[in-house]
């Protein structure tokens, strides 16, 4: 199964502009990503995009997970 997302676009005062792809939850969740993990995006040609994953940002900090009690 596939995700589908838009490309979405801010436009800033000086004129410069940012391009954000942003990742379903589901497929966040489905790779463990985590809030500053780097990633790296790698141009293979003009129609694929492939993106490696880089360390995470705290690799010795255990994962915050909410406890339920």
């Amino acid at each position: 199964m596939g995700y589908e997302s838009s490309v979405q676009v801010i436009e800033r005062a000086n004129r410069t502009r940012q391009f954000y792809l942003i990742c379903p939850a589901p497929l966040a969740e489905a790779l463990e990503l985590e809030k500053g993990e780097l990633i790296e995006w790698i141009i293979e040609d003009k129609h694929t995009l492939t993106i490696k994953r880089g360390r995470r940002a705290h690799p010795s900090a255990p994962s915050r997970e909410k406890r339920r009690g």
